[in-house]
This record gives structure tokens, C-alpha cells and sequence, in this order.
């Protein structure tokens, strides 16, 4: 199918907010993310809407629906859909406001009000979340997927860090990420929940109004899938794009198991680490894949984070032999890279 040009699209859009009652309505451009998805405010005669435009081709605004029903089913906030097309990708969005999380942090807010309410409400999440509800067309976080994201790191990062990685090596990798992840999917002492994946302060919002977890508005979570509750506590804490005090992570994961005493605290912690490094190393992956494939340089601002947090989390005792191989295999000198940027063909900052 032909990608239509930038023009059509919008004049697709318009088609859609005139069928959907927003004639004339003025439509301004929010954020494009990392993703293909833009998002439009929509100013109509007594109230605003958010426009999601996500090109079907690239996109599956369907899943956004889906999980915003079985959030709003356990009793949090997700937008509420005005209107729907979903052949051509677009959705018409209930309007939560500018208040983000890392707006209202950036004004001076309480961190530790904030980080305790987005923890409350992922222990709500997790603890609401009946076997009996769990939508059959929600995919399973399982070990192909975690795995494959873990290639990311080695498919994109050390190329671009001008590392040549041998075929034993990458064997070698993705085994010990395989004796990592396996004990953590197989544990039943903790349950399987709805893990949205982009779990953190940016895809949180502030809703006046609304008492306790529901006052935390969540955006984001079309890719949601099912699997180990820590994944979605590690995005939170364990921040790609933000630095958390080691305080604060400390407060929030006791907060968080004190909200979930049936689970043994040693597995969750286990888990938390190992899905930490998965994480980390995914997205150093992703956002060198952000630079060189999808000219978006300014993701490389946030290298030299996540090799901190990769580092300490590669300082645990149950990943130690990740963290020879890492020691093997990139050397300090590639690491944090203030020199990706020049390694990364055709992208200027």
C-alpha cells in the first residue's frame, strides 16, 4: 500500500473531524514521539479533544482501544475515545490536559507525592488485574520477545560504537540473557499482569479532580503485552530519560511491595534487576536505532544514563556473568559515548 504524502493525511484528518462533529475546529500539533504516531489538540466551540494519528501501515490504534477499556474496567484513567476510524488510524481522545508528570516536576512538585502516586497506581493496576479479564488477544511477554529486544544492544549500539562483534559472542549474549530471563518467566510466586511497557513520568499525567489512582492519567500503552510485574516498576524507577534519586527508587520499591505482601520480595528484587538490564540495553539499542535510522539524533542525549544505570544494574550479584561478557566485549572507551554521534553516518545534533 502507498504511503499517502503529508498533505493527504491531513486532509484525511479533517474528513474525520468534520464526520466526528469538530467542523472548523483548529487543530495544533501536540508531539510527534518515537514512534509514527503525532498527536493534534483539537480546539472545538466548548471543549478541546486530542486527535491521535496513527498510520495504520505503522500503527494499531485498535490495541490503544482495548487497553484503555480494560484500564478504565479496573477503575483508572485512560482517555476516553470520542470518535474512532480505525482503517485510516485515527482517534478522537478525551483531553487530559498539559500536566505531565515531568511538567509539573520540571515546576518545582513534590517528586515524592508524584512517584508515590504513579507507584500506587501500578500496585492498583497489578493487584485488579483478574486472570478473568486478561483480553486473549493480548500477547504474552515471553522469551522470544524479550530476547529479541535484547539483540537490539548488539544489532545497533556496537556497530555504531565501531565494535565488530564475533558470531560466538552473540551466541554467547543472548545465552546468558536466556539464563537470566527463563527463571524470571517461569516463577509462579509472582503473578503475570498487564505490563504497559513505557511505564514513567512522561506518559503520566496530573487529573484534577479524581482521588487516588484514578487521579494518575495513563497515555502509551498500545504495545501493552502480559508478563512480569516488575517490568513496568524498573520503567518507572530506572528512568531512561530522567535521573531518579537512589533515595526515591529505594522509597517507591518498598512502597510498591508493601502494596503487594504476597509476593516474595526476594523474587520480585531479582526480577527487578534482571529486567532493569534487559530494559536498559534495549533502549541504548533503540534510541542508537532512533539516530541512524530514523534521523532523531537528540535521543543520544540519554547514552550516557542509561550506561549508568546498565552498569549498576550489570553490578548485581545474579547477572555477574552478563557483566564479564560486557567487560569482554565493550571496553570503557565505547561506553557512555560521547563518540556515537560522530560514528552515527549522516546525523548532526
Amino acid at each position: 500500500m502507498m504511503q499517502a504524502s503529508a498533505a493527504e493525511r491531513e486532509q484525511t484528518a479533517q474528513i474525520f473531524l468534520q464526520q466526528a462533529g469538530w467542523t472548523g475546529a483548529q487543530v495544533e500539533l501536540l508531539a510527534a514521539d518515537a514512534s509514527f504516531r503525532r498527536y493534534f489538540r483539537v480546539f472545538g466551540s466548548r471543549e478541546t479533544a486530542i486527535l491521535m494519528d496513527a498510520p495504520p501501515q505503522k500503527e494499531n490504534a485498535e490495541a490503544f482501544l482495548r487497553i484503555a477499556e480494560q484500564l478504565v474496567g479496573l477503575g483508572l484513567s485512560a482517555p476516553r475515545c470520542l470518535a474512532r476510524d480505525l482503517k485510516q488510524g485515527f482517534l478522537l481522545l478525551e483531553d487530559f490536559g498539559d500536566r505531565t508528570f515531568t511538567r509539573v516536576l520540571d515546576e518545582g512538585a513534590s517528586e515524592t507525592q508524584l512517584y508515590d502516586l504513579a507507584v500506587d497506581t501500578l500496585a492498583a493496576l497489578h493487584t485488579r488485574w483478574p486472570d478473568s479479564s486478561k483480553p486473549e488477544t493480548l500477547p504474552a511477554y515471553d522469551l522470544q520477545k524479550l530476547l529479541d529486544e535484547a539483540a537490539l544492544f548488539i544489532d545497533w549500539y556496537l556497530p555504531s560504537a565501531g565494535i565488530r562483534l564475533p558470531d560466538q559472542a552473540r551466541r554467547t549474549y543472548l545465552a546468558l540473557w536466556q539464563e537470566l530471563l527463563e527463571p524470571v518467566l517461569q516463577d509462579d510466586s509472582l503473578p503475570h499482569v498487564l505490563v504497559l511497557r513505557d511505564y514513567h513520568v512522561d506518559n503520566l499525567m496530573i487529573l484534577p479532580g479524581r482521588n487516588g489512582p484514578a487521579a494518575c492519567g495513563l497515555l502509551d500503552f498500545q504495545d501493552a503485552v502480559i508478563g512480569p510485574p516488575a517490568y513496568d516498576l524498573v520503567s518507572l524507577l530506572r528512568d531512561a530519560r530522567r535521573d531518579v534519586p537512589a533515595g526515591l527508587q529505594a522509597r517507591a520499591l518498598e512502597r510498591y511491595l508493601s502494596a503487594c505482601p504476597e509476593w516474595p520480595r526476594v523474587s520480585f528484587e531479582r526480577a527487578y534487576w534482571i529486567l532493569g538490564a534487559q530494559r536498559n540495553a534495549k533502549i541504548i539499542g533503540i534510541f542508537t536505532r532512533l539516530a541512524q535510522r530514523d534521523g532523531k539524533p537528540r535521543y543520544l542525549a540519554h547514552l550516557p544514563r542509561l550506561w549508568r544505570l546498565l552498569e549498576e544494574e550489570l553490578s548485581r550479584p545474579d547477572l555477574a556473568a552478563l557483566r564479564v561478557w560486557f567487560d569482554e566485549q565493550v571496553p570503557a572507551s565505547a561506553r557512555h559515548s560521547a563518540n556515537l554521534k560522530s560514528a552515527v553516518t549522516g546525523v548532526s545534533t
